[in-house]
């Protein structure tokens, strides 16, 4: 069980994961050591999974960002362990989910452009064995997009 310093430790290190111990101990009013002893806490207990660097979709030119519906021709675990295999290898997919509702997974995918995207459904996405059918939204405006998660 997280206590309230460890949850605020977790909520400061979302926010910016490069600040130094010694930044760190000063807002939660801690030593530096057991700042350090907390994060290696909540590593161990892989509460705390990665640290990444998040970048500008616009400046690496992948900013359309595509939500795609894929339904499976049928529910055998066979034809679900091999979509899922088959998606990892996708590098253009940045999150997939297996969901309940109408289809069967929702894609998120960043690229280029349309013609990327046309690109990556016909040589890629449908080229995968089983896939009955697709359905493509596409973002408009970004609202919000956020990996802190408040704990």
């Amino acid at each position: 069980m997280l206590d309230a310093t460890d949850s605020k430790l977790l909520n400061l290190l979302q926010k910016n994961s490069k600040q130094s111990t010694k930044q760190l101990s000063l807002e939660l009013n801690l030593s530096v050591t057991a700042v350090y002893e907390r994060i290696k806490k909540l590593e161990h207990q892989k509460i705390i999974t990665n640290y990444v660097a998040l970048i500008d979709k616009k400046k690496v030119e992948k900013s359309f960002l595509v939500f795609c519906h894929v339904k499976l021709t049928q529910h055998s675990k066979q034809y679900i362990q091999s979509f899922e295999k088959e998606i990892l290898k996708l590098e253009e997919v940045s999150e997939c989910f297996h969901v309940s509702g109408d289809y069967d997974y929702i894609i998120k995918v960043y690229l280029k452009d349309m013609e990327a995207y046309r690109e990556f459904m016909v040589t890629k996405l449908t080229a995968i064995p089983n896939i009955g059918s697709t359905h493509s939204s596409f973002a408009i405006e970004e609202v919000k997009n956020s990996t802190h998660i408040e704990v």
